[in-house]
């Protein structure tokens, strides 16, 4: 006899993954983790950008030239390239709460170390460790795709997400009134920039060891106990990294999410700068400025994954690929038009509307990553993540590297490419779910069963590890859209009670 299910405070399926996302509660485990993942993240971007609103005065004391400055902000979306491939790889192994705070503490003394650069290239090395910590974004994903279901995954995905890249946003301003307040009280600038960065990195240590404290891997409990109890199996770090890097859907959202969230990254190192030189603003105002770029996170990129979710219980995963197309491509076409732009009323606004659309591209692309693999969840969400900065480092390395462009040509050049980028969607087909253009495979076995339970051998099956996928197969019968599954379910299959 069963013993009798675990309660929760949400409603939830048969995986325990919750089927609502109630964003005011503090549920344990499903809101917990979502609230513990976002602010982890936040606090790992404030971090990793802080240097940026006060380049103008960093620039002076280390004598810094305009190829340093591009440099340095390479390195610091560069780090997180690989360290995102191998937080997903963590994440399937250990678990994206101690995968998490590992690397955030393992982070944190690099941002400490900000504050004694003394060198070009002391600055860059500091900006490169501290940027690893964006890997954090990989196990916010992952963690949220552990804890909510099919139909608000995009949701919570998109929240947690955007509301940590307000990091991004609020440093803008957190940093520039810091280092205010600091020289207001006596201190010169030159020293008062350097105690500005034990702020963000007090607000990053403190929030790894809340994960650790308060934080749970999966609704059922954290990975080492759920292995330990033999309720979750002890996958191999080979078959889990070559299911995820033989998925080519995967890598194709790697390509659309370099040219969202690395544009996005990329736009975060030089927007400050760009309206601080070409507008002759003062540091604050220009901060200001370039502090609604990553504030309309708060909104933007959670709509994405909220309209990524909306859409699919009507179209299915073929509305939350068209949507993710069409927003993006309309973000290439905002950003084309901001390097055109030449008054500053003017580029503000099409600054605003350019960053919401990029950013809700980003919500969208992780409406539909957690539907490409279930055994590899994470390597898949690795190598998005990992995309996104290599993005950022390309774009950087091409546009805003020295002075072979003008920042505002760079932005016009970067706009094309984004809308170019994004083209490849058109190739990712879901047998059961259909594509773009295509519909789902008219064959019997093109089931969200057979897709799911193809990444594991037959001796695992036999010994149980595939239970998991076939939940989780059960639960995403949703992605066939309001009007298709009783067209496409095959007539010998009946429907999952919960669905």
């Amino acid at each position: 006899m069963e013993s009798p299910p675990p309660k929760f405070a949400l409603p939830v399926d048969s995986e325990h993954k919750a089927t609502e996302f109630r964003l005011f509660s503090v549920a344990a485990p499903h809101m917990r983790a979502f609230h513990l993942s976002w602010v982890s993240f936040f606090a790992c971007f404030v971090s990793s950008f802080a240097a940026a609103p006060l380049v103008p005065v960093i620039r002076d004391n280390l004598n810094l030239t305009s190829t340093d400055i591009g440099n340095a902000g390479i390195a610091s979306v560069s780090g997180a390239v690989f360290a995102r491939v191998a937080m997903g790889s963590a994440c399937d192994l250990f678990g994206p709460r101690l995968a998490s705070a590992s690397l955030i503490l393992l982070t944190a003394p690099a941002v400490f170390c900000s504050s004694i650069a003394s060198s070009p290239t002391s600055f860059l090395l500091v900006r490169f460790f501290t940027g690893f910590s964006l890997a954090t974004f990989v196990s916010t994903q992952f963690w949220m795709s552990s804890m909510f279901s099919a139909p608000v995954v995009g949701t919570a995905n998109g929240v947690a997400g955007g509301w940590g890249n307000l990091g991004g946003g609020a440093t803008q301003l957190i940093m520039p009134l810091v280092f205010g307040v600091i020289r207001d009280i006596g201190v010169v600038k030159f020293t008062a920039w350097r105690i500005a960065f034990f702020i963000p990195a007090l607000f990053q240590t403190l929030s790894a060891f809340a994960v650790l404290i308060f934080g749970q891997d999966m609704p059922d409990g954290n990975y080492h106990g759920l292995k330990k109890s033999g309720e979750k199996a002890k996958d191999k770090f080979s078959w889990v990294f070559y299911y995820g890097f033989t998925n080519y859907r995967g890598w194709i959202l790697a390509l659309t999410y370099g040219y969202c969230f690395g544009v996005e990254l990329a736009v975060d190192n030089i927007i400050a700068e760009y309206f601080y030189d070409r507008f002759n603003l003062n540091l604050s105002t220009a901060g200001i400025i370039a502090a609604s770029f990553g504030l309309a996170n708060l909104f933007s990129r959670p709509g994405g994954g909220i309209l990524s979710d909306i859409v699919a219980k009507r179209f299915g995963m073929r509305g939350r690929l068209w949507t993710l197309w069409v927003v993006q491509t309309l973000g290439g076409v905002f950003c084309i038009i901001l390097g055109q732009v030449g008054s500053l009323s003017g580029s503000i606004i099409v600054m605003v509307a350019f960053s919401v659309f990029v950013q809700a591209a980003c919500g969208l692309t992780f409406g539909v990553v957690p539907f490409v693999s279930r055994r590899s969840l994470g390597v898949v969400s690795g190598m998005t993540g990992g995309g996104g900065n290599v993005g950022a480092v390309v774009t950087q390395l091409i546009f805003f590297r020295g002075s072979k462009y003008s920042k505002q040509t760079g932005i016009t050049l970067m706009g094309i490419m984004i809308i170019c980028c994004t083209l490849p969607l058109f190739l990712i087909y879901f047998p059961q779910w259909g594509g773009m253009f295509c519909g789902p495979s008219k064959k019997a076995n093109a089931t969200e069963e057979e897709y799911y339970l193809s990444e594991w051998k037959s001796n695992e099956k036999e010994k149980g590890f595939h239970l998991a996928s076939l939940k989780f197969s059960e639960n995403s019968v949703s992605e066939r859209g309001g009007k298709v599954d009783s067209v496409t379910r095959p007539a010998d299959e009946t429907s999952p009670a919960h669905v």
